[in-house]
């Protein structure tokens, strides 16, 4: 099987990303794995997919690290969609905001030309280019949601930090890792107008419910084909818990990660996200949960896997790309017949 990840950039991506650990966990199954920056990306003239990308075969690691590290001081080869078998986009398009605009878009607008190509593409990029801000998790069913509106109206948000008993958080429709995420209560309301301006000269507002519960930080669970990833009983998930009284709790802001257990109450709103989730093609997603809410749902490249291998000294990576390659079969077995968005989730 030759599989592709495209990752934001070869120079940020770290050796201990998930993403990295996904394609340890593929090349020591003996599959072709490739990395491809955003901005490694071409269409060929012959209309068909041609990526620049790093790769490495004949040698053994020790580590996904050791691994990772020595596909970055590989050369660039090239590989086009004519030759892969399967394309996963693990790119954060929040991280390009204000730095590479250009690259926020390109890895699913690429990915449906490979998926036309016949590569099976990874989360289904159509969905993804719905899922590309915050408004996409509004589409869910509104038990698993905190209160939310979505607005650029200084009224209209001061109404509804009313009505939240002077109470709310208030983050911008797009991005993601806890950046820009405001807690506005009683003690900073004077910044009110202020904050509401700083987020809106990037476009829309969400301000939304505060749940007290989210003092304890949230947690983090991961879904494959709609599922809760589960080995030897145990789960990819963790909670991550603030170390200050920052109230993000995001691991790479700050957040410090500790074992978390399943209950009955994460099993319950995870399936009832799960049809949308594979109506939409979501292979691999991340559940941010604080008490008996979602707080957002992670389809891009959710982080954390490589966390929970160590926390509960299991491999949760390897079950991933064995469930590609069972994709992969299904897609031989019926050649056209089963649509990508299908596929992605069997």
């Amino acid at each position: 099987m030759k599989l592709a990840f495209i990752i934001n950039d070869h120079n940020t991506e770290k050796p201990n990303y998930t993403t990295p650990g996904l394609g340890y966990a593929a090349y020591k199954r003996g599959h072709d794995v490739y990395f491809i920056g955003v901005g490694e990306l071409a269409y060929a003239s012959k209309g068909h997919l041609s990526v620049r990308c790093k790769t490495i075969s004949e040698s053994k690691f020790n580590s996904q690290e050791t691994y990772f590290k020595a596909v970055q001081k590989e050369k660039f080869t090239r590989i086009s969609s004519e030759e892969l078998d399967v394309l996963f986009l693990r790119n954060n398009p929040a991280d390009e905001i204000g730095v590479r605009d250009w690259a926020q878009n390109a890895a699913f607008i690429f990915g449906e030309i490979a998926m036309r190509n016949g590569v099976l593409v990874l989360n289904h990029p159509l969905s993804l280019a719905g899922a590309v801000n915050k408004m996409y998790f509004q589409h869910f069913p509104e038990v698993v949601r905190p209160k939310t509106i979505i607005s650029r109206d200084h009224d209209e948000i001061k109404e509804f930090f009313k009505e939240q008993k002077q109470k709310m958080i208030l983050k911008p429709l797009q991005g993601s890792g806890g950046t820009n995420v405001f807690l506005m209560d009683k003690k900073n309301e004077h910044n009110l107008t202020q904050t509401i301006d700083a987020i809106a000269r990037d476009g829309f507002v969400i301000a939304q419910e505060y749940l007290k519960e989210a003092t304890n930080g949230d947690t983090r669970v991961f879904l494959m084909n709609g599922e809760p990833l589960e080995v030897n009983g145990k789960y990819a998930m963790m909670q991550r818990v603030n170390t200050s009284k920052d109230i993000r709790s995001n691991v790479h802001a700050g957040g410090r990660p500790e074992s978390a257990k399943m209950t009955d109450q994460i099993k319950e709103l995870a399936e009832i996200v799960r049809p949308k989730l594979v109506q939409d093609g979501m292979f691999l997603v991340g559940l941010d949960i604080v008490g008996n809410k979602l707080m957002e749902i992670n389809v891009f490249s959710p982080g954390g896997l490589n966390i929970s291998n160590q926390m509960y000294d299991e491999d949760f990576c390897t079950p991933v790309i064995e469930s590609i390659e069972k994709k992969v079969y299904y897609k031989e077995m019926y050649d056209d017949y089963l649509f990508n968005s299908r596929l992605a989730t069997l």
